[in-house]
């Protein structure tokens, strides 16, 4: 079990993480082509699955 200082670190952390794919998926689709925009998405799309596996962390 955790402390609940430590859950809400890691959900912050988390809520962070979430919030730079959401970021790096809004400027890879408006400003970037091609292979750049792909790279990026997937990037975004594996940042956005780390921070959904950390929000669920605190929910165990």
């Amino acid at each position: 079990m955790m402390d609940p200082m430590t859950k809400m670190w890691i959900s912050l952390i988390a809520v962070l993480i979430m919030g730079l794919s959401v970021f790096l998926i809004t400027y890879a689709r408006s400003k970037t082509k091609g292979f750049v925009r792909a790279m990026l998405s997937f990037v975004a799309f594996i940042t956005m699955i780390i921070g959904f596996m950390g929000g669920m962390v605190i929910l165990l």
